[in-house]
């Protein structure tokens, strides 16, 4: 039996970008291709279990693509998929409401982020 959720194209959508670090991911990708540390790094205190969990969530529901490279010292990079670009205008969006609706409570973060 389908429920109303399932139904729903914003529950569905939510289900897949709706967690904190899946969105955050995207977010790095839409700049174009990234490795683990490069991602890792970006995103601050996410756990390497929780990254590496995510990525395989976003890889399963084709969202981004992981490419390994013959090389030595190995080099996998993750890439967004056309599905994963086309959250482009939902980061956006979150962009614009996070600048206009929910400001920082020190404005010298955004002056030294500026720096």
């Amino acid at each position: 039996m389908i429920t109303n959720q399932q139904v729903c194209p914003i529950a569905r959508t939510a289900e897949l970008v709706g967690d904190t670090w899946t969105i955050l991911i995207v977010r790095d990708l839409m700049s174009g291709a990234k490795r683990f540390g490069q991602l890792q790094e970006s995103l601050g205190h996410v756990s390497p279990k929780t990254l590496s969990q995510r990525l395989k969530f976003l890889e399963n529901a084709d969202i981004l693509t992981r490419e390994a490279f013959a090389e030595i010292p190995p080099r996998v990079e993750y890439s967004l998929t056309e599905k994963g670009r086309a959250l482009n205008d939902i980061i956006h969006a979150m962009s614009e409401f996070g600048e206009r609706y929910l400001p920082l409570e020190d404005e010298t973060v955004v002056r030294a982020a500026g720096d």
